[in-house]
């Protein structure tokens, strides 16, 4: 039982598998029979021009040709043959629209092809050449022939006048053409097109656009573009417009500065005015009474060849075209004494200078540092990367020449003037050495060390040094010992301070 079904199974599979084999082999075979008709896909014309439609039969083999038909299929219409070709007869050409325009160049089951003259926007559609043979039957191939017709492309703008509902600004148009055309629109105004089809001539296509916008003066003189695309056109084509939006005059009145006081002269107030149309009336007059004497008026011109209390007034400036009249005005103020005049801000913008030389001054200076410290480091110069040791102590100089003072002190009294015949006073006692100097001896003991009193008129010890006498004075100058009191020497603790010496 199971094997059964088994083989129930396997022999359904194998007959779906058949006929699904069968299914691809007939469209292969019918694909391959479409293709035995060799013709162009597309052919493109222009009204008044000649076309060729060729056609032949490929891969004859032991197929037999009896016929050719030439079969036109309108884009809106019903098939007509309009050429037929057989070998035993001459060529036939019904009755249809191509009639006395269609015919066969060279007549040969093997190239069937034809021409067609004068060709029409009308002639646009499919052209089938079929082929009767056996034993297969009929074979066919189209060509599709397509009609271009360069259209006529215009833009215009029209004149409105400003308002607060959308109107109709501008009109462009694309006529007669084929295909039909594609129109947008390219503007700075805030508005929107529209685009409307309708059949042209001789079987074209006219492709209407309106531009739509609320008008105001602001959007008069402004630039809009129609850009028209076809395919018969190698770019796009752009037509510029300009928007025109009527308007009233629109009145400013300047020249006043609040500044006119009593015995000025030659002030002028210009009345400047737009308007479309554009304003043909300019008048001048006062808010009240009479134009004093002091005042011309030229155009759109006032002039005060004087200032007095009688300008002291209002002035209005009216400007009229056809839509209607626009009007400013200016109150002025008479002043006893003139206000300070605003002058040119020297000290700011001298100010201004120097803080500009100054950032080149620092800039510069920068950029010299920089080459220099990178021209140092190229050559090697500079601070050394190290620091060198301090010099060596060779001896107690401080306290060897603490020895030496306590000595000479002790038979001169400290107030006594000395002077350094040769050389200069030593200032780097601690890198004196005493071995260079020739001291053998060596320094007393501090604990040895007395303080020696004096009374007055008493003499010095025997066992002191021998009295220093000091060399004279370049201007005969002698100290006076006998005024000198004596002084206790300084203790090791305190410091030493040099006497007085006389230049």
């Amino acid at each position: 039982m199971a094997k059964d079904m088994n083989a129930r199974i396997c022999l359904g599979f194998e007959i779906k598998s058949s006929g699904l084999l069968f299914a691809v082999l007939l469209l292969t075979i019918q694909g391959a029979a479409s293709q035995k008709v060799k013709v162009e896909a597309e052919v493109v014309s222009y009204p008044g021009q000649t076309v060729n439609l060729r056609c032949n039969f490929v891969d004859q083999g032991e197929i037999q040709l009896t016929q050719v038909s030439w079969i036109w299929e309108p884009t809106d219409g019903i098939r007509d043959n309009i050429a037929v070709f057989h070998p035993q007869f001459e060529p036939n050409y019904p009755n249809s629209p191509l009639k006395g325009r269609v015919s066969f160049p060279n007549p040969s089951l093997e190239n069937p092809s034809i021409v067609i003259t004068d060709v029409k926007m009308t002639d646009e559609g499919k052209y089938i050449c079929e082929y009767a043979t056996y034993p297969s039957g009929n074979e066919q191939g189209t060509t599709s022939l397509i009609m271009l017709a360069k259209p006529k492309n215009t833009a215009s703008s029209v004149t409105v006048t400003e308002g607060t509902k959308p109107v109709v600004v501008a009109r462009c148009e694309s006529a007669n053409g084929r295909p039909a055309a594609k129109i947008k629109w390219v503007s700075v105004v805030n508005g929107q097109g529209t685009n409307t089809t309708k059949p042209g001539t001789d079987n074209t296509i006219t492709v209407s656009s309106e531009y739509i916008l609320v008008p105001t003066a602001a959007d008069n003189g402004k630039d809009i573009g129609c850009v028209v695309s076809h395919r018969t056109l190698d770019k796009p084509q752009s037509i510029p417009l300009k928007l025109a939006v009527e308007y009233p005059p629109k009145v400013t009145v300047v020249g006043y500065d609040n500044n006119w006081f009593v015995g000025r002269t030659d002030v002028v107030l210009t009345c400047q005015a737009t308007g479309n149309p554009v304003p043909t009336t300019i008048n001048w007059k006062l808010l009240s009474g009479q134009m004093p004497d002091t005042v011309q008026i030229k155009g759109n011109k006032l002039t005060v060849l004087k200032v007095d209390e009688a300008v002291n007034t209002t002035f209005v400036c009216e400007v009229k075209n056809r839509l209607g009249i626009g009007k400013d005005q200016v109150t002025v103020v008479v002043r006893v004494k003139r206000l300070p005049m605003k002058g040119p801000t020297t000290g700011s913008i001298i100010g201004a200078i120097l803080g500009v030389v100054l950032i080149l001054a620092l800039i510069a200076t920068a950029v010299v540092l920089f080459r220099k410290h990178r021209k140092n480091r190229s050559n090697g110069d500079g601070p050394p990367n190290y620091k060198p040791p301090p010099p060596k102590k060779t001896g107690g100089s401080t306290e060897m020449l603490n020895a030496k003072r306590d000595s000479l002190t002790a038979a001169q009294p400290l107030n006594s003037a000395y002077y350094e015949t040769n050389g200069e006073p030593v200032t780097n006692l601690d890198a004196y050495s005493d071995e260079e100097a020739g001291y053998n001896e060596e320094a007393p003991n501090p604990s040895d060390w007395e303080e020696p009193a004096h009374p007055a008129g008493n003499e010095a010890p025997d066992e002191t040094l021998p009295i220093y006498e000091e060399p004279p004075s370049p201007d005969g100058y002698h100290g006076n010992e006998e005024e000198a009191e004596p002084t206790s020497h300084p203790s090791r603790g305190d410091s030493f301070v040099s006497p007085a010496m006389y230049v």
